[in-house]
This record gives C-alpha cells, sequence and structure tokens, in this order.
C-alpha cells in the first residue's frame, strides 16, 4: 500500500499530523507492506529567504490578527504537540523560506534518507530553534545521516532539485490540496489536516480491506436461474 503525504516543514500542524499518523501505522498489522513517500509543500511560497521579526509578529501581518491571538494560538498548538511528545518552542522559531530545505529533503530522497530527514527537519524548526534555510545548518543535518556535507553544499548552491520540488507542489494542486498534512492512501483515499491516530487507522484498515478484496462481477452459488458458463459449486452443492 501506498502512502503520500505532503507538507510544509514550517507547518506545525504537519509535525503533529506526522506524529498521529506514525502513532496508527505501528499498530498497523500489515506496517511492513506500506510505503510511505514524502512531498513537498509551501504554505507561504513569497517568504523572504528570512523574515526580520518573530514568528509571532510573521503570523500577525500575514494572517492580519494581533500578536495576542497568534500566541493563544500558539497556545493550542503547543498543547496539542505535547499530546504527542513534542517540545514546541515559538518564540524561538527562525522564520524563513522552506524552499530550500525542501530541495534538501529531495537530496536525501536520493540518499534513502528523507523520511529521517523530514523529522530532522521540523524538529530542528519548531524544537530547537534552527534555521532551514541555511545551508551550513542543512549540511550538518546531512552530515548526522550519513550525506557528505560537500554534497549538501554544492547541490544547494546550485538549480538542482528546483523541478522536483515545483513538480510537488504543482501535483499538489492538482490534487485539489489546499492545505497540509495531505494524506493520500493509494491515490484513492485523501485525508486531510492532523487527525486523530484512531481515524487514520480506520482509514489504513479500510483501504488494505478494499486493495486485498475481490469484487465479484457474476456467477453466486446459489443465484437463481444461473447459465451454465456460470454455474458454480458452495458448501451445499453445485449450481
Amino acid at each position: 500500500m501506498r502512502i503520500e503525504i505532503w507538507s510544509d516543514i514550517a507547518c506545525p500542524w504537519c509535525f503533529i499530523g506526522k506524529r498521529r499518523f506514525e502513532t496508527a501505522l505501528g499498530r498497523f498489522d500489515h506496517k511492513e507492506d506500506v510505503d510511505v513517500e514524502w512531498h513537498s509543500y509551501q504554505l507561504d511560497p513569497g517568504l523572504p529567504e528570512h523574515f526580520d521579526g518573530t514568528e509571532a509578529e510573521y503570523l500577525s501581518r500575514s494572517k492580519g490578527i494581533s500578536v495576542e491571538q497568534v500566541r493563544q494560538m500558539f497556545t493550542h498548538v503547543t498543547q496539542q504537540a505535547e499530546g504527542e511528545g513534542l517540545r514546541y518552542d515559538f518564540d524561538s522559531v527562525v522564520v524563513a523560506n522552506s524552499f530550500t530545505a525542501h530541495r534538501f529533503l529531495h537530496l536525501a530522497k536520493t540518499q534513502g534518507v528523507m523520511s529521517e530527514a523530514k523529522e530532522a527537519l521540523l524538529s530542528g524548526h519548531f524544537e530547537h530553534g534552527r534555521d532551514i534555510a541555511d545551508h551550513d545548518y542543512l549540511a550538518e543535518v546531512g552530515r548526522s545521516l550519513g550525506i557528505d556535507p560537500a554534497l549538501t553544499r554544492r547541490v544547494l548552491e546550485s538549480d538542482e532539485f528546483i523541478a522536483e520540488v515545483e513538480a510537488d507542489i504543482a501535483e499538489a494542486r492538482a490534487l485539489g490540496v489546499t492545505g497540509v498534512p495531505f494524506f493520500v492512501i493509494d491515490r484513492k483515499y485523501g485525508i486531510s489536516g492532523a487527525q486523530a491516530p484512531e481515524t487514520f487507522a480506520e482509514a489504513l484498515e479500510t483501504a488494505w480491506q478494499e486493495s486485498h478484496s475481490l469484487t465479484v462481477l457474476a456467477g453466486g452459488a446459489s443465484r437463481p436461474g444461473a447459465e451454465p458458463g456460470g454455474a458454480v459449486c458452495g458448501p451445499e452443492g453445485c449450481d
């Protein structure tokens, strides 16, 4: 079973949603047969490489609400994050455009460590106040995952993986994705938002059962008036 997840590194609900999905997947009987693929998405593609201010000030300006309202939002999200074992520190968040970090994630994908890189960047951004647009920081994350820092810097200083990030965003648009996190199961089921683990679990089970059962188009042991070519035998005898 294939599960695709669109998310942004600068999205607090994406980290919470990742944890809740992982909780459900960890309990899923067929988890070893599930392939998870991450896709890029940007909540604010027009954000400068860096915003000279705090996360609260940035959201206040971009959403047109007061800083106090933003801080109330932070309190709610922080409480939800704590329920998933996450320790958000919005006061230390470095407000930066996430496009460069998404390019790094595509580099990590070629090295087979995209999921680990995603985890590291989300944690770095929301829990440790790291700059997700900084090449040195991304090279540091890459090194911790076995990626040569020189390779990371060379890629980020070039145009590599720009097309891949843009393709992910375009595909999300084509699928009708308007917010993240967004989960797509076997290109048949879409789940929007950081749902409860129980919701993810139900979706996983439903999708698995549907993809591993047969739809009978014709026939049936007790079907009245069955033609000879469609006759069958069952526990009670034959047509």
